[in-house]
Formats: C-alpha cells, structure tokens, sequence
C-alpha cells in the first residue's frame, strides 16, 4: 500500500502473533514494579491467617492455598470484579490475576465456597490485625 497524495509508502511496525522467545519471560516480569497488585500482594503475605487455616479439617484431596484466593478476592474486589465467575475468568484471562494465583485455575464455586464458608466468620479477624505486622 503506498499513500499516493504524499509520495511516501505506508509503514507498519512489525507484527508477529506468534513469535517465540528464547528466554520467556515469568509473568511476575510483564506487572509493573509499582503496581498495585504487587502490594495486595506483599501486604497479604504478611498477614496471620492462622483463623482462616483453622477452617480447613485436612485429609481429602488437596485444597488451594487460602493465601492465593483471598489475593484473587482482594485484588478482585479492588478491580471491582466481585462475581465469583469473573474472578475464575480472570485467573485465565489477566495477568495480575495469573500471577496472584500462581497460574492456577480455581473455578467459580470454589472461590465462592471460600468466600462464603472460610472467611465469612474470620473474615474481621484476618483484616484486624496489627498493621505493623502488615
């Protein structure tokens, strides 16, 4: 295609969909360093959730962490996705998400089974904590 009226031929910038990388990169290198999941994060990891842990009996098949999806609800809640089928989405969909569940996939019931049967009684106590210690 060329742009006849100035003489000039249009240019594009390269666009390649496929394109493999020699070194891929880790999806905790495409989030920005300022970005306000790193600090849900960072702030979560700090936090005593010894009640929540307290709900789970052990034995069974194994469980995801309770760590990742109260990340996933949080950083939902703060992107304003408070659907338990939007946050299964966008554990597949967002990097922010993929990244704060470590590229794991709970579905929709099991984000809304944490959310309502192991952290709607602890729920007060996780989030009172000392914010030094967060």
């Amino acid at each position: 295609m060329s742009n006849k009226s100035s003489g000039r031929g249009v240019v594009f910038k390269p666009y390649v969909q496929d394109q493999g990388w020699l070194f891929p990169p880790t999806i905790g290198e495409l989030i920005p360093a300022q970005h306000k999941v790193r600090l849900i994060n960072e702030a979560i990891d700090g936090m005593d959730l010894d009640k929540v842990l307290s709900t789970y009996k052990g034995g069974g098949t194994s469980s995801y962490h309770p760590k990742m999806l109260l990340k996933i609800l949080v950083y939902g809640y703060v992107e304003k996705v408070y659907s338990s089928r939007m946050l299964e989405k966008a554990c597949h969909e967002n990097i922010c998400f993929m990244w704060l569940s470590g590229n794991q996939h709970p579905d929709h019931n099991t984000i809304n089974s944490f959310r309502k049967h192991r952290l709607s009684n602890t729920v007060k106590d996780v989030f009172a904590q000392d914010a030094i210690a967060v």
